[in-house]
């Protein structure tokens, strides 16, 4: 076994990266502390062609007010296995590279402490600052998440009026909901295109098309802001069926957030994806915006992350270590690749991957 513990407390941390706290003065949510969760991903290319490698998402590098990770632990019979690491999108890779003849499977199991998060809007002032470098890396555009040409235009259409950030980051969070909508049959949780959706005017898609469309738009507007892919882990204590897990199988939970920065508040959550997952799919399914649940979900969904999910990363255009392939969009899925060329991570006739997720104290 090739093993590694990159943090055991939150102030331990691994290879040598002293990640500074996340700039957010978080206050703790009513229903609780933290809680401790493991989750376990087994991957098994079931179709190898000549060597073969494989990469898996790590738990959130760092120390953040709303996720410490305790371990990466992975191994990877038969096979190389090793971790890389990104400081600036906290970003862990778990690589394994399999000859010719060698039988690809891979197992991580990250180990999580997880505790509710919720913006301090009551005491502006009290967050403690980014730094300009990491502020400075959360405005630039990306391949599908670019700030100019109609990204722009749309983003000042969409805050003209408003004369603060946090009048903004509402504007655009509003438009967001009331404009976009979840469509069901996007694969996975979608591509990330965003100019694509705003060129063609069709504003449908998952998580990953939704959020990453507020945060294109924020940058866009002068706000530094950032997506955090990761996975639900459990059930919603807070009332919602829709925003949360059924069993302790999580294969398809991946789940994208992001997050905002507030000069008087620090990073502050958001996620108008998940007033749209409300919307199309909170029992009995379909319900308008001035429903009383797609009301509070609406309120709770700018400035606080219930904490039933775990964040992986805040990376965008990702290169895979040793890969022959074009970068991914976002790291939050199980990606393999053989001598045929990149996998398809969604077929499971192919590439077979199970996530287990359990509290464990």
């Amino acid at each position: 076994m090739n093993r590694r513990d990159f943090m055991r407390s939150a102030g331990l941390v691994s290879a040598g990266f002293a990640f500074p706290q996340a700039g957010l003065l978080a206050t703790e949510a009513a229903t609780g502390g933290w809680r401790t969760f493991e989750v376990t991903t087994r991957v098994e290319v079931l179709q190898p062609s000549g060597a073969t490698l494989v990469w898996l998402p790590a738990a959130l590098l760092g120390v953040s007010p709303f996720q410490r990770t305790l371990a990466n632990d992975f191994h990877a019979a038969g096979g190389a296995v090793q971790l890389s690491e990104s400081a600036d999108d906290r970003l862990g890779i778990v690589t394994a590279q399999f000859p010719a003849g060698a039988k690809p499977v891979v197992t991580l199991t990250s180990r999580v402490q997880l505790k509710n998060y919720a913006a301090n809007f009551a005491t502006p002032g009290n967050a403690r600052k980014a730094s300009s470098a990491e502020l400075q890396h959360f405005l630039q555009g990306t391949k599908f998440v670019p700030t100019e040409g109609i990204v722009k235009d749309t983003a000042l259409r969409i805050t003209r009026g408003a004369t603060t950030d946090e009048a903004k980051a509402r504007a655009i969070y509003d438009w967001i909901v009331e404009n976009t909508f979840r469509n069901p049959k996007t694969r996975g949780c979608g591509r990330g295109d965003i100019r694509f959706m705003l060129e063609t005017g069709d504003l449908g898609g998952k998580c990953a098309d939704l959020n990453p469309l507020y945060v294109g738009l924020a940058r866009a507007a002068g706000l530094p802001a950032r997506d955090v892919y990761g996975i639900r882990v459990a059930k919603s204590e807070l009332g919602y069926k829709s925003l949360g897990t059924s069993s302790e199988i999580v294969t398809k939970a991946q789940h994208c957030r992001a997050e905002v920065y507030l000069y008087r508040y620090g990073w502050a959550p958001v996620d108008p994806a998940d007033v749209r997952k409300v919307v199309l799919e909170e029992p009995p399914g379909n319900r308008p915006l001035d429903d009383d649940m797609v009301k509070q979900a609406r309120a709770r969904l700018f400035g606080s992350w219930e904490m039933n999910w775990m964040a992986f990363n805040f990376g965008h255009d990702v290169a895979l270590p040793k890969s022959s392939g074009q970068p991914v969009p976002f790291f939050m899925y199980p990606q393999a690749e053989t001598s045929v060329g990149r996998l398809d991570s969604l077929d499971p006739d192919h590439f077979k991957y199970e996530i287990t997720a359990r509290e464990i104290g």
